[in-house]
């Protein structure tokens, strides 16, 4: 938020998306979506595409529990099997070579929020179901265990 000429506080969809998240009172506020959200531009030359998505993922709203979370120990746990415990561990290593456990917690949140609030999503689609990981966080419904889908095809 900033000031404006007349001394009134100005937000930007960030700062109201924020207020909304810790279950203050918007209303009478002033909303600018011009004022500057902090988030780094896919134009911005100068940023390389890693530099990209690390600064913005760290801008993603999402609640400190699903921040604090330890990921790897949550799906580890969700494992039923020997077989299973394998193939995640590979996954997991798969996913923390290319820095992604923050979106794991992400699509953690996300479906939690999903069911929570009663929202249908699909099957699943793509490359995204050759990942057990993702299959036993809920993003899809595709066990690739049972189809033997070799997890590279989504994490090359």
């Amino acid at each position: 938020m900033i000031k404006n000429k007349f001394g009134e506080l100005v937000y930007n969809i960030e700062d109201v998306v924020d207020l909304i998240m810790s279950e203050q009172d918007t209303s009478g506020i002033t909303v600018d979506s011009s004022v500057d959200g902090n988030f780094l531009t896919a134009t911005d030359e100068a940023v390389s595409l890693q530099q990209f998505d690390l600064y913005n993922q760290k801008k993603w709203l999402m609640p400190e529990q699903y921040k604090n979370i330890d990921i790897a120990k949550h799906i580890l746990a969700l494992c039923k099997t020997d077989a299973e415990l394998q193939r995640v561990g590979r996954e997991l290593l798969l996913y923390q070579e290319k820095n992604l456990f923050d979106l794991l917690k992400y699509l953690k949140y996300l479906v939690d929020t999903m069911k929570e609030n009663k929202i249908i999503w699909g099957v699943g689609r793509g490359s995204s179901v050759a990942s057990y990981v993702l299959y036993l966080l809920g993003v899809h419904k595709i066990d690739s265990m049972y189809y033997d889908l070799d997890p590279e095809e989504f994490l090359r």
